[in-house]
């Protein structure tokens, strides 16, 4: 019975990709910083959209402090934006204690919805641990779900530059 648990378990952790394309469902969101984030503003250049479960979970916001101190980031033109279904002062409290500076995009669950990321973690009503990849014309181009809640930035990088 216990094998069964253990590999009903690490089956359930393994990440999940598609490279289905699709249009990337538009929408703007508040930010933890008070400042508003649309979609479109980034019409012209990739963007990997970085749902996690955020407040709470410290490998979430880890995940985002390794990306911000990877520099092949900025230099490859890809910005990761993180989004939560926090309040910014959920969100700000541990954004703080971890030196994360990126503000977080808040979703109210509808953003979420529309990507598909809902219920791909541990938590039935929130998003998992997931990025979605729209490239500069806005199209879903890649979407992976990392339910061990961790992937090594180098290697989102390789995914994102293998898909654009």
């Amino acid at each position: 019975m216990v094998g069964v648990l253990v590999a009903a378990g690490l089956l359930s952790s393994r990440p999940t990709a598609s490279s289905e394309v699709r249009e990337a469902p538009p929408f703007t969101l508040p930010t933890s910083d008070g400042s508003e984030v649309s979609l479109a503003d980034y019409r012209g250049e990739p963007v990997v959209l970085y749902f996690n479960e955020g407040a709470g979970c410290d490998s979430c916001l880890q995940q985002m402090a390794e990306i911000e101190e990877d520099a092949d980031f900025a230099e490859a033109g890809i910005t990761v934006l993180p989004i939560v279904m926090n309040t910014a002062d959920q969100i700000n409290a541990d954004r703080e204690r971890l030196g994360v500076e990126s503000p977080f995009l808040l979703d109210d669950g509808t953003v979420s919805e529309a990507y598909g990321t809902l219920g791909t973690g541990m938590h039935e009503g929130l998003p998992g641990h997931g990025f979605v990849l729209v490239d500069a014309e806005g199209q879903q181009v890649w979407q992976g779900d990392y339910p061990s809640m961790w992937l090594a930035p180098d290697d989102l990088l390789t995914e994102v530059r293998r898909h654009l």
